[in-house]
């Protein structure tokens, strides 16, 4: 799917109007709306936080890269902004 493909980005806009993160989310969106979900990602050794690639490497993608569960995280993300 195309970066800049507007259909992609109408189904992330809905999904963060949802207040739901996902797999397809980029780490900077994520971060953007929910600066909580810092501490997750430390959790998982991914310091990606500050990192170039935060604005266009996606969630899966990166837990990938990190040798995580994509599930597991994607699991502890939206639990801390469900406290919110």
């Amino acid at each position: 799917m195309d970066y800049f493909d507007n259909t992609w980005l109408q189904q992330v806009k809905k999904q963060m109007a949802e207040g739901k993160i996902t797999d397809d989310m980029t780490i900077k969106e994520v971060i953007d709306k929910y600066p909580e979900t810092i501490i997750v990602f430390a959790k998982y050794n991914i310091g990606c936080v500050g990192c170039i690639a935060a604005s266009f490497e996606k969630v899966r993608d990166i837990a990938v890269v990190h040798g995580t569960d994509v599930k597991a995280l994607l699991k502890d993300l939206n639990a801390v902004i469900e406290k919110q």
